[in-house]
């Protein structure tokens, strides 16, 4: 296995989840989602879940999850169409990102379909709800310990 910890690292409004938009993001929450991965990654992988709104925070966390060699999985929200700090946080640390997105960025504004992260992230799940979460945690469990494979 190639990592023995995964961050879950999600960024701005995403504490809103269950009471924002439910028809795009879905009724469960963050905490829903967390325990449900918890559940998933029990007896394979340790897992952190963090949560910011702040776009600093976050890449200290990407730099910090990129040294220790853990994996990542990224919901970067309204900042995965707007940072190059985190994609070079990603960059600078070496972190193995999955970048996530509930809903289908590219069925939506304009806008959304550009991503800063995507070619920094070793793979991009989008448009799954909360299953995006658990396809990337199979993803980044299943990886080659080889980043060139």
């Amino acid at each position: 296995m190639p990592f023995q910890r995964i961050v879950v690292i999600n960024g701005p409004n995403l504490n809103m989840l269950g009471k924002r938009e439910p028809g795009i993001y879905g009724a469960r929450t963050l905490a829903d989602i967390e325990a449900a991965l918890r559940a998933q990654a029990a007896d394979r992988v340790a897992l952190t879940f963090r949560q910011s709104n702040s776009e600093g925070e976050l890449v200290t966390w990407l730099q910090e999850a990129g040294l220790a060699g853990d994996g990542v999985i990224l919901n970067a929200g309204a900042y995965t169409h707007t940072s190059i700090a985190l994609a070079d946080a990603i960059k600078a640390g070496g972190a193995r990102v999955v970048e996530v997105h509930l809903s289908n960025v590219h069925a939506r504004e304009a806008f959304r379909h550009h991503s800063y992260l995507s070619p920094v992230a070793v793979g991009v799940i989008a448009g799954f709800g909360d299953r995006s979460y658990h396809l990337a945690l199979e993803a980044l469990l299943t990886l080659p310990e080889n980043p060139k494979s």
